[in-house]
């Protein structure tokens, strides 16, 4: 078995509408969520991270991760 880092980019759910234009469900799309595929509001952790950076999260902290090559 392969462990595989998958990088999440997004730090807001995507908002899926019904036909008559109401809210019918937020998919996570920051990785976090304990709800997968619904969002759970863990995105919100996000909020402050520094474009362009790298974190790697747990469930109660966060460490930036310094790339040694380029992307």
């Amino acid at each position: 078995m392969m462990a595989r880092l998958v990088r999440h980019d997004r730090n807001r759910p995507y908002e899926i509408k019904a036909s008559n234009g109401e809210t019918f469900y937020y998919i996570c799309a920051c990785g976090l969520s304990k709800n997968k595929p619904f969002c759970d509001g863990s995105h919100k952790r996000t909020m402050d991270e520094a474009p362009g950076e790298l974190y790697i999260y747990d469930d109660s902290s966060r460490v930036r991760v310094t790339a040694h090559y380029p992307a």
